[in-house]
């Protein structure tokens, strides 16, 4: 299987790129990226600027495509920027992937996605799932964590705080709220991604616990 990855050097997307190295049923990955990564004989990083993606690039076509791209609020700076980032190129990537013919998408989205919702994060991320739907994938994959455990390159105090406690609270907390750890997010879009099912179908955070 060819895999296509972006957003391989996030927390979820690392994951994926590792286990998908790993994995036997992986024959190639194709990681678009903005800097370097270590190279591997299954690996292929073009580098890319995600505003002026290179549209006949042979890559483009692939068995399926992860997307773990994503931002936050403080990053981004801005709400156009995170739209950007967290909307525009995820769309983008399914555009280009879909019109060279790859027909599975998985998605990291988030619990929270909610193309109504009055809250702007909630709302990107629903449009995004929406939009997604719309193109007409054989088969995508809508996985929505929610608060998502593991060491990232940049902290974020505030979640680092509900991490804590969480942490604490887990043997008595629904697991709806209980912390998804960013191997088990990886594992559940690689699965996906390898099983193309035919459809649409939403992985709940209850089911990556």
């Amino acid at each position: 299987m060819k895999l296509l990855l972006v957003g391989a050097t996030g927390l979820v997307g690392s994951e994926v790129l590792r286990l998908a190295l790993m994995d036997a049923r992986v024959s190639r990955v194709v990681a678009p990226v903005r800097k370097a990564l270590p190279a591997h004989p299954k690996l292929d990083a073009p580098l890319v600027d995600f505003d002026r993606l290179p549209s006949g690039a042979p890559w483009w076509q692939a068995d399926a495509v992860i997307c773990t791209l994503g931002t936050t609020m403080k990053l981004a700076g801005t709400r156009q920027i995170f739209s950007r980032v967290d909307h525009d190129y995820p769309l983008a990537v399914a555009r280009l992937a879909l019109a060279a013919g790859t027909r599975t998408y998985a998605l990291n989205s988030a619990a929270s996605a909610n193309a109504a919702s009055r809250f702007f994060y909630n709302r990107v991320k629903g449009e995004l799932e929406r939009d997604l739907e719309a193109l007409g994938f054989r088969s995508l994959t809508l996985v929505r964590p929610g608060l998502i455990g593991g060491r990232r390159a940049v902290a974020r105090a505030g979640e680092g705080a509900a991490l804590r406690i969480l942490r604490v609270l887990a043997p008595v907390l629904p697991r709806r709220w209980r912390i998804n750890p960013a191997p088990r997010i990886a594992s559940a879009l690689l699965e996906a991604a390898l099983a193309g099912a035919p459809g649409v179908h939403v992985v709940s955070p209850e089911q990556l616990v």
